[in-house]
């Protein structure tokens, strides 16, 4: 009976405690021809199985906000693995869902290219994941100015 009474006990109380979850941060900044920021946007992600993961995870995202506003983009990371993957899919099987679901984004576009930019060329979309990466509870922001 004893014990039958911790249990419960532990499980209310597991209930009531909030437990922060971990959480990594993306950031992104579409600007248009002339380089003026239109958009920006950042979420937090629930840490997935590698970086590599949460990298896919967030040009998902990043893809379909984009969709209601543009079908030419052109996306750029500081992560050339990702972009590796984008090309040569076939290349890396153990991510062979996450690239269907990426491929199939790809449709909505007339045209579409990633590229490198290194983190340091992107100061605004690092500073938005930085700050994203703070916060303990679900986060999702798109707008045209940087949040306060």
């Amino acid at each position: 009976m004893y014990a039958e009474g911790e249990c419960q006990a532990w499980y209310n109380a597991r209930d009531t405690v909030l437990i922060p979850p971990h959480f990594s941060g993306m950031g992104w900044v579409w600007k248009d021809t002339m380089g003026k920021i239109q958009f920006m946007g950042s979420r937090n992600l629930r840490r997935r199985e590698t970086p590599l993961h949460s990298e896919l995870e967030a040009l998902k995202w990043v893809m379909e906000s984009m969709i209601q506003h543009s079908t030419c983009q052109r996306f750029g990371t500081d992560y050339k693995d990702l972009i590796a993957m984008i090309e040569q899919p076939q290349d890396w099987p153990n991510f062979s869902t996450e690239l269907e679901i990426i491929q199939t984004l790809r449709l909505y576009f007339l045209y579409f290219k990633i590229s490198y930019f290194p983190r340091t060329h992107n100061e605004i979309a690092d500073s938005l994941a930085r700050n994203t990466r703070s916060f303990h509870r679900s986060l999702c922001f798109i707008g045209c100015s940087i949040p306060i």
